[in-house]
């Protein structure tokens, strides 16, 4: 099947007499017939549900729908974007580990990332993904377990290359992680070009509507976890089980199931499984719509003189033009960064005279909306930070809905009239 078609028939296929529509299995919990199956559920001897923290049928469907969408052999739902990325981080790595991520990525990610995890023991090199491999590789330790980037970074709107650092991370044995949030796997599908786990917040562009949060991580099942003892030793939290002998290609997303999952608890409910299964049955078309309107507003906002820089990777003059016709061949996404000028104050004016756009902390929904990142998402960082992350203090970040073109402009332009 080809990506659309995956949207809407993956995941749960009802049998005859079963419900059209994915049934929410609003339970904490399962009956079973006898003790001995219920152990057999929790020694991971056999498949079933048994306690909704680990595992439910709803989200369980949504899964296997994410799971192929994106190429991968297994996926895991979470309650959040940032549960996902941590998770996806804690399930490899621990104390005295060290990790590498590109800079321009989510504020929320770089405090993961350099505050919390390094609360935990765990250090966190970012670099500029558009540095040479030489300067790249100076990076990596004896004990560097990953390298993490984000597709489309937020807000920066730069293309993570993908090949080139899955190239680089594989010479050195680690795997490549990456957040696909703004993508998705209907413009781009990490896999292919050599990335090892996906991760999302699936609240964006998967949801779609901004009703609920949640995250999804996704294993490819491609990568050796020779040397990742966590995978490849003895678990004795689960009666000694050694995941790559015991699940092979799904040893990586069984661990974080099983023994993350089960400790941190960041699962997501059944209704919000169910909300975001109506969301990626239209992922495909809204993504076509998003990159559609998005790039004839980076087109409108390139050509005003109010405007100092337009982030896009659709727009021709833009530094990452190329590696957009390499990754996203199907369209950019819907979300456009650009800068004012005039500073601050005038992004400010600029936002708070529109009419259409919502001024949220929020993106990647149906309804145009508008953020500026120095003074809301972003305003923990440092300007070292905000630099090296591509934000500047009249940065506007647009999410560019489907409302009509026409509309959308009308609304652009009065932002404009405000600040002349």
């Amino acid at each position: 099947m080809k990506i659309e078609t995956k949207c809407l028939h993956e995941g749960w296929k009802p049998k005859n007499g079963e419900a059209h529509a994915l049934p929410i299995y609003q339970s904490t919990t399962f009956n079973y017939d006898s003790t001995e199956h219920i152990g057999d559920l929790f020694d991971l001897k056999a498949e079933g549900y048994f306690y909704t923290r680990l595992a439910n049928p709803t989200v369980g469907f949504v899964e296997e729908k994410i799971a192929a969408l994106e190429g991968g052999v297994g996926c895991m739902c979470t309650s959040s974007g940032q549960a996902a990325n941590m998770i996806a981080l804690l399930n490899i790595m621990g104390a005295g580990d060290h990790m590498i991520c590109a800079s321009e990525v989510y504020g929320g990610t770089i405090n993961l990332f350099g505050v919390t995890l390094e609360k935990l023991g765990i250090e966190c090199t970012f670099v500029d993904q558009n540095a040479p491999d030489s300067e790249l590789e100076k990076a990596f330790r004896p004990n560097t377990k990953l390298v993490f980037g984000e597709t489309i970074a937020n807000p920066a709107i730069s293309v993570f290359d993908i090949e080139r650092f899955a190239g680089l991370a594989h010479r050195h044995g680690v795997p490549l992680i990456v957040d696909n949030t703004f993508a998705t796997p209907v413009l781009c599908r990490p896999f292919e070009f050599g990335a090892d786990i996906v991760t999302h917040s699936t609240s964006k562009y998967m949801d779609g509507h901004a009703v609920q949060l949640g995250g999804a991580i996704v294993d490819s099942g491609n990568f050796d976890w020779k040397d990742y003892p966590g995978l490849t030793q003895p678990d004795e939290s689960y009666h000694g089980v050694t995941y790559t002998e015991t699940f092979g290609k799904l040893a990586y997303i069984t661990k974080a199931r099983a023994q993350l999952m089960r400790d941190i608890g960041a699962s997501p409910t059944a209704h919000a499984a169910f909300l975001l299964n109506l969301g990626l049955e239209t992922l495909a078309l809204r993504m076509e719509r998003h990159s559609a309107n998005a790039q004839a507003a980076a087109e409108f906002l390139a050509a005003q003189p109010e405007v100092e820089e337009v982030n896009y990777p659709g727009l021709k003059d833009d530094r990452y033009y190329g590696l957009g016709q390499k990754y996203l061949p199907k369209g950019a996404s819907g979300v456009v960064s650009f800068s004012l000028k005039e500073g601050r104050e005038a992004a400010v004016k600029f936002m708070d005279s529109l009419e259409l756009a919502s001024n949220v902390v929020h993106v990647a929904t149906v309804k145009t909306c508008v953020l500026h990142p120095a003074s809301e998402t972003h305003r923990q960082l440092s300007d070292e930070q905000l630099i090296a992350a591509g934000i500047t203090p009249g940065m506007i970040r647009l999410s560019v809905g489907i409302e009509n073109i026409d509309d959308i402009i009308k609304d652009l332009e009065k932002g404009f009239r405000a600040v002349r």
